[in-house]
């Protein structure tokens, strides 16, 4: 019988990959340099490790994985050490009553296989994947901060914790935490170490937020990176009421409501600076799920100069925010940066001259010199109710966090006309369908063009990590598809160490923006289409659409053309 070995020597050499002479040459390489044989064949370019890997799927029934949205159970991981999963390069993927699945790149390491059986006391099922996707795995499933939880859960009694005992609450009174120590700290107690432990990993990984959601038999830990949730640690479910009554207490929600939604915040020190998380918990079928926004008030200190957009859509909300009275509309989707942009301008208008009030539901970052509004509703106190009443407070600027019915949009766009800059947000697809909302709200058309001063619509695009993107090659007919007419260097997303793997590191605002001058407003008074606005808005105005300005960052090299696709709409 052949060995695997020779199997595979004979599936290259009927395959036509390679040739007799270059298959020699490569056995020889392999004696001297003592590598594996997969190894020697992609180093000296015989074969790229895709078409190796498809081979030996094709040939030896093996089936082929690709690791990136793999969702990892941390007990299954757990069967092998750091150590040998680094010394073989294989990563645990499932355990099925005796057989446990691994990822391994080459099926000819028969001795890993047999020491693995060994070590696990399983029988060994494989699947085949590239060695740099489980080099990425064993980097993110064994990096310290996750090691650093699972050992204080393994390593204490934490069951035995109750769910807010004295010592837990005499170390959560101040309102502040300072977590830059929390690694070293071990004078606290275990579920305290791990909370902090959790944020501390949250902030170093630039998390906008964290999910903490409790399933059938664990709590599971994600975190929102570049608005992509990535899994981080599951709990056991005996844990679940400590850290869910440790994160009640440090945000001031009532530890016995378990209930109904609560709202909260609290803030950390890190690195030196504060950071704002607002908390909100939801109860579900196996307890309060809990997501914490990470909110740095250092993003909105940097001036739109600073936030990354491009000279266009810069220079119009300039001119917007220039004007002594108006309404300025941001739009997008939940999540995609609204917020952001709009602090930004009160911190650009925020002087001792100026008289600046925001009602908010919720207030997302407590900024000094402002003053801020929390919408109640169970008190009467709504978005409607909170503006005329803060219209008697003789504000120069306001900020409404949305206009949500009819009855706001009215007091807003009559405060606009009557001498207040008023801020704020809609949900629609594009900058010019506001105009149509507004509308539907009930607002007269002559109203909506006498206040509106700006329309933008945004989204927030993933920016590429640029100590690890690599050129790619796109098809031209696919661009002519897709309307893209620059000549550019395309890149795509790799993965390193400085961005945890993803290829990606940040993000950045694509915007579409749009100043209402004379043509706009007689055009929205005489009731003309959405179309015929947006035809003149591109034509004459030139005004650049989501779609456009995610190309121009394609361009920069900023983000990639997939990118671009998933956040815009086809015009």
């Amino acid at each position: 019988m052949h060995s695997l070995k020779e199997n595979i020597i004979d599936i290259l050499l009927k395959s036509k990959l390679i040739n007799k002479e270059q298959l020699d040459k490569a056995l020889q390489l392999q004696k001297t340099k003592n590598l594996p044989l997969r190894k020697v064949l992609i180093e000296e370019h015989i074969a790229s490790e895709d078409v190796l890997l498809s081979l030996f799927s094709e040939q030896l029934y093996m089936p082929t994985m690709h690791l990136s949205r793999f969702k990892f159970d941390r007990a299954v991981v757990n069967m092998v050490s750091e150590r040998i999963a680094r010394l073989y390069n294989i990563i645990p993927l499932s355990k099925m009553g005796n057989t446990l699945t691994i990822a391994i790149a080459d099926p000819l390491d028969i001795l890993a296989l047999d020491d693995l059986k060994n070590f696990t006391g399983c029988d060994i099922d494989i699947v085949l994947s590239p060695e740099e996707d489980i080099l990425k795995c064993i980097e993110n499933q064994f990096s310290k901060e996750v090691k650093d939880m699972a050992s204080i859960l393994r390593d204490s009694s934490v069951a035995k914790e109750s769910s807010g005992s004295t010592a837990d609450t005499k170390l959560l009174k101040p309102d502040e935490l300072e977590i830059s120590s929390a690694l070293e700290d071990s004078q606290k107690a275990p579920i305290v170490q791990l909370v902090d432990i959790m944020l501390a990993q949250a902030l170093k990984r630039r998390a906008s937020d964290i999910h903490i959601e409790p399933e059938f038999d664990c709590l599971r830990i994600r975190y929102r990176i570049d608005g992509t949730l990535h899994d981080v640690i599951k709990v056991p479910r005996v844990n679940q009421n400590a850290i869910l009554a440790r994160l009640k207490i440090i945000s001031n929600l009532d530890i016995t409501e378990n209930r109904v939604p609560q709202d909260g915040r609290f803030k950390v020190k890190f690195d030196g600076h504060e950071v704002d998380f607002r908390v909100s918990s939801l109860p579900t079928t196996f307890g309060q799920k809990f997501v914490l926004r990470a909110l740095d008030k250092g993003n909105l200190s940097i001036g739109l100069d600073k936030l990354g957009f491009s000279e266009q859509p810069a220079a119009v909300f300039k001119t917007a925010i220039a004007k002594p009275f108006g309404m300025i509309l941001v739009t997008g989707p939940t999540g995609s940066g609204k917020s952001t942009t709009l602090y930004s301008v009160l911190n650009q208008l925020n002087t001792p001259q100026v008289n600046i009030v925001t009602i908010e539901d919720p207030v997302e970052y407590q900024v000094e010199g402002i003053t801020q509004i929390q919408v109640k509703p169970d008190i009467g106190l709504n978005f409607a109710s909170g503006l005329r009443a803060l219209l008697r407070q003789s504000p120069d600027v306001i900020m409404i966090g949305e206009i949500r019915d009819s009855e706001t949009a009215d007091i807003a766009i009559k405060a606009a006309l009557t001498g207040q800059v008023v801020l704020s947000t809609l949900h629609t697809n594009d900058a010019i369908s506001s105009i149509t909302r507004l509308i539907d709200m009930g607002v007269e058309p002559c109203l909506v063009a006498s206040s509106v001063v700006m329309l933008c619509a945004q989204r927030l695009a993933r920016k590429l990590c640029v100590k690890c993107r690599k050129p790619v090659e796109v098809e031209d007919e696919f661009l002519r598809k897709i309307g893209f007419k620059e000549k550019a260097v395309f890149y795509k997303a790799d993965g390193c160490k400085y961005c945890n793997n993803t290829g990606m590191h940040g993000r950045i605002a694509v915007l579409e923006t749009l100043l209402i001058d004379d043509t706009i407003r007689q055009m929205i008074i005489q009731k003309k289409s959405l179309d015929e606005i947006k035809e003149y808005a591109v034509n004459v105005r030139k005004m650049k659409t989501l779609r456009d300005d995610a190309f121009l960052k394609v361009k920069e090299g900023s983000i990639a053309l997939e990118e671009a696709l998933r956040i815009t709409t086809e015009e």
